[in-house]
């Protein structure tokens, strides 16, 4: 029943979606390298929303890329910040969010009903002129997998991947989010018995996420995301365990760096990579994938 009612939710948000046909969607499935669409298509579209996602699916990525906090009444809702960014969110009103004043909008401490009335897709973006610009609220995680498997079964394309990023910080617990065995059980609910989890890859900075859902969920692929200048060896000793997969920013990689990576059982997949020159510059390296918000370039690049 719960999931009906967010099938006419995003409903409408669905039907005004430009789609291609399924030969283009269908790009995904030749070529090697894991092309994931950062925050869905932020570079095109208003990030961590419905339309960004069926925007990246067009494009042909094969892996969505998002980031989930967590609601003042429990729910998983799509969002990088714990907070609205004053950067492209306006109020209910349509006024701007002044910068001093935006972490008094902190989700953890707000319904999602209250959260819903914010728009996040009207305001110029001053990161991302190209930007499509349409009114978006931050949709549930549960409305995400809702939009995004039926445009798979309505498209009749291969799945996509998800890539999900917990958004956890060890000063901000009980502050912005729970605790990380709170955060992330939810999450895992949130994702068991409605998606394949060989489609998923869990992924946080917080390495006692990371931790918690190796002891507790073992079978679930994770993503060491890394923001620190420590060797890729300091940082797999500090978690504690190597996992399937190392995401640094790609600045921290060369060559020789991706394959000792590789060499000790991880895949490389850097963020966030926007320039076409580097791409090639990874690919060449032999990287498994580039998380990047401009997907259009990507495949452009690399398509068969």
């Amino acid at each position: 029943m719960k999931y009906a009612i967010l099938i006419l939710m995003v409903g409408s948000i669905i039907s005004c979606s430009k789609m291609v046909d399924s030969k283009s969607a269908n790009q995904r499935k030749t070529s090697g390298l894991d092309i994931q669409g950062h925050r869905g298509a932020r570079g095109l579209m208003p990030e961590n929303s419905i339309p960004g996602f069926l925007k990246a699916m067009d494009l042909g990525v094969t892996t969505l890329e998002m980031d989930v906090c967590v609601t003042g009444d429990g729910q998983v809702v799509v969002s990088h910040e714990p907070y609205f960014s004053p950067d492209f969110c306006l109020r209910p009103d349509g006024s701007g969010i002044p910068d001093d004043s935006m972490h008094l909008y902190n989700v953890y401490q707000m319904d999602y009903s209250e959260i819903r009335r914010f728009d996040c897709g009207s305001k110029d973006h001053p990161k991302f002129p190209d930007q499509e610009k349409m009114a978006v609220f931050k949709p549930l995680l549960a409305e995400v997998f809702i939009a995004v498997e039926d445009y798979i079964s309505g498209k009749n394309v291969s799945p996509v991947r998800y890539n999900i990023e917990l958004k956890s910080e060890e000063q901000n617990e009980g502050i912005s989010h729970p605790s990380p065995e709170a955060f992330s059980d939810l999450v895992f609910r949130q994702v068991d018995g409605v998606i394949e989890w060989d489609r998923v890859t869990i992924q946080s900075f917080d390495f006692r996420v990371l931790r918690y859902f190796r002891e507790i969920y073992p079978d679930v692929r994770l993503a060491q995301l890394i923001a620190n200048d420590r060797s890729w060896r300091q940082n797999v000793e500090d978690l504690g365990f190597i996992p399937e997969i190392y995401s640094c920013h790609h600045t921290l990689l060369e060559a020789e760096t991706i394959s000792e990576i590789q060499e000790s059982g991880m895949r490389v997949i850097p963020w966030t990579v926007n320039d076409a020159k580097r791409m090639r510059e990874l690919a060449a390296w032999g990287v498994d994938g580039i998380i990047t918000d401009y997907p259009n370039i990507a495949i452009e690049l690399f398509k068969p």
